[in-house]
């Protein structure tokens, strides 16, 4: 079968569910109305009800029947069985109650794996459809798939970049950071290659196309998304566990009674109290519960499955930039020759960099004003292509250049400092002097390696990965100062999926990032966590996005996840615990059926009660 035929297979199996599970709702609130509002008979009350057993039991029931045929024994299974136990024992309204929750659990389950598809959607649509291009002096608008290698595209102001090329006129920037993970706003001006989804500056760029739309990179890191949604790990479902293990106990006591006694009653009665509501209601409502609490927090989940199975994560995967640290460069250094003072350098190159789209120039002129470092009006300024800047200032001619146009002037090129291991840098001259040599880093959150340290101390962490886009030098000197030994730099969105799915398939893992490069990766780990609202495509990969970017957050979200698992295990286990006692006393003929269904009925409050629990904020949510 085709994936469309799958997707549309699961699409419908999704809407089945989610009718059969309003049938049971609206018929059990008309019987409860009839019954008890309007003292109608029971036989008559009853009628809805019957209803929801040929609409909805029938259909559930056949297909728990089609599982035990694969010797798919869940949760699920015992709940199929009880609607039979149920109807033969005329118990209509618990067994609508089994309908509503099996068909609702079932939708719950659709929700919590739904969103692989709109994934790939969010790419498509962020992608332009159009493109300008330039031939004889004319414009045109033509299909993106039209444009062929060699043309000439015009890019206006804040559009996307359709396809993968080259600069040849105009100077702009463009904001690259959901395609290469760097987090700088990247210069471009003509001989500069520009990337297919990067989202252009204030200034039109006219290129030359050197790959079609089809084989650009925005078009590579779709087909990687592909590969990634259909190679994502189905992860097993808490409740299904532990229903493998409670079904089979539950029908042996059964079976056993009934054997033992010679009486089928006996096994009617255990099956009753045997209805796994703790596994079918608790756990969801535990679920339910924590989604609220997260987003009570500004933590989106996406997808539920993963409140299940984050705190059975030993590896956690970062992303360098925007996650360990903030996602924007910062002057870290100055070194200026003897013979000029350090303030008046700043100042004259923040009073030029007021003028530059580069994006080193906001690092400049945030060091200038916390230094409280005069900013002068400048006389004249100009920018020739891949040259730097060079202007007039309070009477100084001041130049912003970089460590490889020096080369050709060794009385200056011999001045410089030695280069330093993943820094960004330029270098500044005044009066053809050199004058010095400004370093920049995107520094680590202040937090970054106590967090990094507490996570084998507190969530039993067994691994941190540091997996980045930006040069291996850059995640080399992140990884020292914040405590990672594994290290993993300069890779392509392919690199990082490979390298995820790999370590997936040894130990359960998170992922962090914030980047569209990051989707496939996030996708493919067992637990994908988005940072910030900067792209949809990254919400809609990840099973969870902190609005609030920071360490604090993720940390909270850690706990949520332990917290909502200690709580679903309580009511499941504690609940079928009782279940086990009372199906003991049933098989011994102490329960029968009627009062086995309200014991039944008083273990599944206690198990819902303490599920409601995990909406109620603990007194802390962090620990580092």
């Amino acid at each position: 079968m085709t994936e469309s035929g799958h997707s549309s297979n699961a699409g419908m199996r999704d809407r089945k569910q989610e009718l059969i599970a309003t049938l049971a709702l609206v018929t059990i609130a008309i019987h409860l109305v009839l019954r008890f509002a309007l003292e109608i008979e029971p036989l008559y009350a009853n009628a809805p009800l019957w209803i929801a057993f040929l609409l909805g039991g029938v259909p559930l029931v056949y297909e728990l029947v089609l599982k035990a045929i694969r010797r798919e024994f869940g949760s699920d299974l015992l709940a199929g069985i009880s609607i039979v136990t149920s109807l033969i024992l005329g118990e209509y309204l618990a067994g609508t109650l089994v309908i509503l929750m099996l068909s609702g659990g079932e939708a719950l389950e659709a929700y919590a794996i739904r969103g692989a598809s709109s994934v790939l959607r969010a790419l498509a649509s962020r992608m332009p459809s159009l493109a300008h291009r330039q031939a004889s002096n004319l414009i045109e608008d033509i299909s993106v798939e039209k444009i062929e290698v060699g043309d000439s595209i015009l890019i206006y102001p804040h559009e996307i970049c359709p396809v993968d090329g080259t600069v040849v006129e105009g100077h702009s920037v463009m904001d690259e950071s959901y395609l290469t993970g760097e987090p700088y706003m990247v210069s471009k001006t003509p001989g500069n290659t520009v990337l297919s989804g990067a989202l252009n500056g204030d200034s039109a760029l006219t290129i030359l196309a050197d790959k079609r739309a089809i084989d650009s990179r925005y078009a590579k890191i779709m087909e990687v998304m592909k590969t990634s949604e259909q190679q994502r790990p189905r992860l097993r479902r808490l409740g299904d566990s532990l229903g493998a293990i409670y079904t089979p106990v539950a029908l042996a006591l059964a079976a056993i009674a009934w054997m033992a006694s010679g009486d089928p009653v006996r096994f009617l009665s255990v099956l009753v109290i045997a209805t796994p509501c703790p596994l079918l209601i608790g756990i969801p409502v535990t679920i339910i519960g924590s989604i609220s609490l997260a987003a009570k927090r500004a933590i989106i989940i996406r997808d539920p499955a993963i409140l299940e199975s984050i705190d059975t994560c030993k590896e956690v995967i970062f992303d360098k930039t925007g996650t360990l640290t903030y996602g924007r460069p910062e002057l870290v250094e100055q070194l200026n020759a003897p013979k000029f003072d350090p303030d008046e350098v700043l100042s004259l190159t923040a009073s030029v960099e007021q003028y530059s789209k580069h994006p080193l120039s906001k690092a400049i002129q945030s060091a200038a004003r916390e230094n409280g470092i005069t900013i002068h009006e400048v006389e004249s300024i100009s920018e020739n292509p891949g040259e730097g800047l060079t202007a007039i200032v309070a009477g100084k001619e001041v130049k912003i250049t970089g460590r490889k146009k020096l080369r050709d002037l060794p009385h200056l090129y011999e001045q410089l400092p030695s280069s330093a291991v993943g820094k960004l840098e330029c270098v500044i001259l005044i009066n053809d002097e050199y004058a010095a040599t400004y370093r920049f880093r995107d520094v680590p959150r202040k937090d970054s390696a106590k967090f990094v340290d507490h996570l084998a101390k507190r969530h039993g962490i067994e691994n941190v990965t540091l997996l980045s886009g930006d040069r291996d030098t850059e995640a080399q000197y992140l990884a020292q100062l914040v405590g990672i030994q594994d290290v993993e730099g300069d890779k392509s969105p392919e690199e990082k999926l490979a390298i995820v799915q790999e370590k997936t398939t040894r130990k359960n893992t998170i992922y962090v990032g914030d980047g569209i490069n990051d989707a496939p990766a996030l996708m493919a780990a067992t637990v994908g966590i988005a940072f910030g609202k900067g792209s949809d495509v990254t919400a809609e990969a990840a099973g969870a996005v902190i609005m609030d970017s920071s360490l604090r957050k993720l940390d909270e979200l850690l706990h949520i996840g332990k917290r909502m698992r200690t709580i679903a295990l309580q009511s499941a286990i504690g609940g079928m615990t009782l279940s086990v006692i009372g199906m003991v006393f049933a098989a011994m003929g102490f329960l029968n059926p009627v009062s086995g269904a309200i014991l039944q009925e008083a273990i599944d409050v206690l198990a819902v009660l303490n599920a409601l629990r995990a909406a109620l904020p603990p007194k802390a949510l962090t620990d580092y």
